[in-house]
């Protein structure tokens, strides 16, 4: 499990902490210097690292000829650079993985929940969303497209992100704009108040 200072400081701040750990959890490693490389659906199996020069000389080894995850977040190396050499050694840093991993991951579960019709206030669909962004984030892709270099829809994730299992425990009105009164609406009439009885219609 991340350390909550770390989450805090380095994790992007559009996402929970219990997302996160969610998200480092499902797709992620606990070793800040662990690599992964991939090359047709195949493990290759790389000398393990104990040193960042060494995770970095196996990232620039097969970076662009192979699928390279690196760190906690196992972020895709390579990503947006264009020569493997441009890799920066930040990437086997804890702090900067997490802050570049999670914002990616962000952008993932942005795309994931545009193509759901960005639902709000939906606890059930959720976890659907998150674990089709997690299955995203490992293979890269979603509804066949490159999910790492597809465009941010910008839309922000209004879906309760919150552990699975505090999900219920509360409801926080507070995401609401500020001075924007909360219309109760099917999608969130679970958070409304009771204001009428309708129990005993029809003699239930």
């Amino acid at each position: 499990m991340l350390d909550a200072a770390l989450i805090k400081e380095c994790a992007d701040p559009s996402l929970k902490p219990a997302i996160v750990e969610q998200f480092v959890m499902a797709a992620g490693s606990t070793d800040p210097l662990a690599v992964t490389v991939k090359s047709g659906g195949r493990l290759i199996l790389v000398p393990k690292a104990t040193s960042a020069e060494e995770a970095m000389a196996i990232v620039r080894q097969y970076a662009g000829q192979a699928v390279v995850r690196v760190g906690v977040t196992q972020f895709p190396a390579g990503v947006g650079i264009r020569e493997p050499a441009d890799i920066k050694p930040d990437l086997v840093d804890s702090c900067q993985n997490l802050r570049k991993g999670t914002a990616m991951f962000a952008k993932v579960l942005r795309i994931v929940a545009k193509w759901y019709g960005n639902p709000r206030s939906d606890d059930d669909v959720f976890p659907q969303i998150f674990d089709d962004a997690v299955y995203a984030w490992k293979t890269g892709e979603f509804e066949g497209v490159g999910i790492f270099q597809a465009e941010d829809p910008g839309t922000p994730v209004e879906v309760p992100q919150r552990g699975r299992e505090t999900a219920t425990a509360e409801v926080d009105d507070t995401e609401m704009a500020p001075n924007e009164e909360q219309p109760v609406t099917a999608q969130n009439v679970g958070q409304a108040g009771i204001r009428i009885d309708l129990s005993r219609i029809g003699g239930q």
